[in-house]
């Protein structure tokens, strides 16, 4: 799915959205396919840097992404809790504390089925 940003990038400036692409491809790589970090850290490392810089939808995806791969809630919250160190108590008024929430409420709604 290409959000609607990406969508408008991609009609008015589509070298960039392409080089876009290449890049996020690159990052986004697998282990086995030749990626350094496993996708789950990638998809934490996403959130926590949307979180700093106040992109909300974009930190909660990134959080669920990495849900979906394993990752726990106090590993979240201790990520986020780094962005808390160094972007200061905003970070988590303006952005953590909804990702947090969107995650505990992601958590609470798994059953056995959906893992």
């Amino acid at each position: 799915r290409v959000p609607d940003n990406f969508s408008l990038l991609s009609e008015h400036a589509p070298g960039a959205f392409a080089g876009y692409g290449l890049i996020r491809a690159a990052i986004m790589r697998a282990r086995d396919e030749g990626g350094a970090l496993d996708l789950k850290t990638k998809e934490l490392v996403f959130a926590l840097l949307d979180t700093l810089i106040g992109q909300k939808n974009g930190a909660k995806n990134h959080a669920a992404a990495a849900m979906k791969l394993g990752l726990t809630l106090p590993e979240l919250a201790e990520g986020l809790v780094q962005v808390i160190m160094a972007g200061g108590i905003t970070t988590w008024n303006e952005t953590g504390a909804d990702v947090m929430r969107h995650c505990v409420q992601l958590e609470a709604q798994r059953t056995p089925e959906t893992e």
